[in-house]
């Protein structure tokens, strides 16, 4: 018999084709053999375990029941009708219910046939039902299949229309086993991290996964699985890590400098925290000691993150070098350059301003100020990067908010130092959880600002629910009073920014009777609006002139107003965790106490009343990201998407964190003796990292 090799293409597996082999590579990324051997089940059906009907119950979950189909038939009215399959075994009968794939499930639903049926139980209001069960004929099923665990296979509905649902993938894997030569399948782990950690082999783990006999096998199959995954990215991270600062040289900057005394002693707004102490002897070790900085500053927002980067430039500029920073919108990069431009007044420095709407004549001075040296901090956007940018001797990159900027974009920023690599200094203001931080910047060094300045009050969160409308309406109004202004923040509903602005104005035309003009002047900010019509509704709101800004999510990032005290969340309840206590960060700025308001319906689900919950019991926002991380997985926290985090098939960071830790310790030990993996023992390491289909993947995290 003729096997297939692992690195065939998918059409060459009997049972694909060109077809179905087009769909496995545009739905589930399945280009050759080996990538649907490693397309792992999300889950396994007990086989051996029944329901009866009338014993089902809401808490139950999943059921697997085996009943006959009574009737099936259509609700409702419109284009989308449920379709509706009414089943019975011989102690009730439970309705079925379908939302998509009506046209190719219905005509499989033979009235009078039994079937086996796999779904979640739902509570309507109106009784029980099993929406978007799987299900199969009784006289289909091998009889073997009913004392095993089945894998169910991630699908979806165009590739179920073609014969590609889970039982359709199932059956395809089981073909599989049976037509390739296992022996092309090499152990990618030494026989000693084996041995070390107690796993099974490879080609076991595999077979175990997709067909275990015992749930104990496939948990150990799981385990290996899940080590493998977090250990191959802990390697690569650390390895680069620990090349980058044994080849990259940086620049020595051997004094703090006279620049950095004056400031400290007549130029700093307020004693610096304990937090942003340490955080500045952490960084200026890094800068003494002749290799590249590559640090991670993470401070929650409000924690003085832009005065200790601020300093960190000052060193910079003492030693003789350039500094620039780079933002990710214009109105940060506007307030940094206006903040730090009023804290270095009265010394010889020259800062500028660089975004794309610095044209001409000024542009021009700009660009020559920069490649002669006579500006010393150029602060902007991604406009930083353009060619005709030119440093005379880049030494210091600071980059606000990273994940907003793509590698190719910050390469190209450190690429204008001359000789040696700047040192750079990310910050970001999202707090993130240590396993996070350990997979999406394992790279970095990593400092915590974790101490807010002695004169800030915390900020006082309420959960207000629609029903108690007028109190928050009164509330506002107390506080315009007092002098103090509010953002009023409404989510965007990913389906149509049309639909955002609609409710955004619906939001305003509500407040028009409450908070009529001249006395009361509202501001709006949304995506749509031209930039200088969208700066000047700011300009407005900063300026004090307008008592009320409504907006959308623009102002998550960038907008620094002390004298805004409030900020009310409409419908709180479709933000995430992280995404509030970002909001939540635009009030507080200033030395009065200042209030978070999360607006929500007056019933709310599970989830969303936790989150109300949480927000409300602490502003510490690393617990926060903790929780945010539990409840929505890493994908769903800000810009971690576009950090680069390798989608993980089996592992999960919050539930297995003893297993990242362990191998990233292991990850550790091995490279502090073998950088390069040079070692023959160490030759299946380095054979994976160098692999082709992983070279992608490595280069997203590095």
């Amino acid at each position: 018999m003729a096997f297939l090799n692992l690195d065939s293409p998918i059409e060459y597996l009997k049972g694909v084709g060109p077809q179905r082999g087009a769909l496995l590579r545009k739905h589930l990324n399945i280009h050759l053999v080996q990538d649907l051997l490693f397309h792992y089940p999300f889950r396994y059906v007990d086989r051996t375990k029944f329901h009866q009907i009338r014993d089902i119950n809401q808490d139950d979950g999943q059921v697997q029941i085996k009943a006959k189909v009574v009737q099936v038939l259509e609700r409702g009215s419109g284009r989308f009708k449920p379709l509706i399959a009414v089943v019975k075994d011989h102690t009730g009968t439970i309705e079925l219910v379908w939302f998509q794939g009506q046209k190719w499930i219905q005509p499989k639903l033979e009235v009078g046939i039994e079937f086996i049926f796999f779904g979640k139980v739902q509570d309507t209001g109106y009784g029980l039902n099993i929406s978007h069960p799987e299900f199969d004929r009784i006289i289909d099923i091998d009889p073997k299949s009913l004392q095993q665990f089945e894998p169910v296979y991630s699908s979806g509905e165009v590739l179920g229309s073609k014969g590609l649902d889970s039982k359709g993938i199932r059956k395809l894997i089981k073909g599989l086993f049976q037509s390739i030569n296992w022996l092309q399948l090499n152990e990618n782990l030494p026989e000693y991290v084996i041995k070390k950690y107690h796993l099974p082999k490879r080609i076991d783990c595999l077979q175990w996964i997709h067909f275990p006999k015992k749930m104990e096998l496939m948990e150990q199959a799981q385990n290996r699985l899940k080590f493998e995954e977090f250990f191959f990215i802990q390697l690569k991270i650390i390895q680069t890590k620990i090349l980058r600062q044994q080849g990259q040289v940086g620049f020595k900057m051997s004094t703090k400098g006279d620049l950095y005394d004056t400031f400290y002693k007549n130029h700093l707004p307020f004693a610096l925290t304990g937090a942003q102490q340490r955080v500045i002897l952490e960084i200026n070790n890094d800068l003494t000691s002749g290799r590249q900085m590559n640090r991670l500053l993470q401070g929650d927002v409000g924690s003085g993150k832009t005065i200790v980067a601020l300093m960190i430039i000052l060193i910079a500029l003492g030693n003789g070098y350039q500094a620039c920073m780079m933002a990710p919108t214009e109105v940060l990069a506007k307030q940094h350059f206006a903040s730090v431009s009023e804290m270095v007044s009265g010394l010889p420095i020259q800062v500028c301003l660089l975004t794309s709407n610095v044209k001409g004549k000024d542009k021009k001075q700009t660009l020559l100020g920069l490649a002669n040296g006579t500006i010393h901090i150029a602060i902007g956007t991604h406009a930083l990067i353009e060619d005709a940018v030119q440093f005379q001797n880049l030494g210091m990159v600071v980059i606000d908010e990273q994940h907003r900027f793509g590698v190719e974009q910050r390469s190209k920023l450190w690429s204008k130092a001359k000789g040696k690599w700047p040192h750079v200094l990310v910050m970001t203001a999202t707090p993130i959880p240590r396993t996070l931080a350990m997979t999406l910047y394992g790279d970095l060094d990593v400092s915590v600002i974790d101490e807010l300045p002695p004169n800030r009050k915390e900020i006082q969160t309420i959960h207000i629910k629609d029903f108690r409308r007028s109190d928050m309406h009164r509330f506002m109004k107390e506080q315009i009073a007092l002098g103090r202004q509010v953002y009023i923040v409404y989510p965007l509903i990913e389906e149509s920014e049309a639909l955002d602005i609609e409710n955004l104005q619906m939001g305003y035309e509500k407040l028009l009777p409450f908070f009529k003009p001249p006395e009361y002047q509202i501001s709006v900010v949304h995506g749509r609006l031209k930039p200088d019509d969208k700066n000047m509704e700011m300009q407005r709101f900063i300026s004090g002139r307008a008592h009320i800004m409504v907006a959308t999510t623009v102002i998550e990032v960038g907008v620094n107003v002390p004298n805004a005290s409030i900020m009310v969340v409409e419908n709180a309840e479709r933000f995430g965790l992280s995404q509030l206590h970002q909001l939540r960060g635009r009030v507080g700025r200033g030395s009065d106490q200042s209030y978070c308001i999360l607006m929500t319906a007056d019933k709310i689900g599970k989830d969303s009343k936790a989150r109300m919950e949480i927000m409300c019991s602490t502003n510490d926002g690393f617990k926060i990201a903790e929780a945010d991380l539990e409840i929505r997985g890493p994908g769903n926290l800000t810009g971690t998407q576009q950090s680069g985090l390798v989608e993980l098939k089996v592992a999960d960071i919050v539930a297995d964190n003893k297993i990242l830790i362990a191998a990233r310790n292991l990850a550790e030990a091995i490279l502090q003796k073998d950088p390069h993996l040079n070692h023959p023992i160490n030759l299946p390491l380095r054979k994976n990292l160098n692999a082709p289909d992983n070279s992608q993947k490595w280069d997203r995290i590095s």
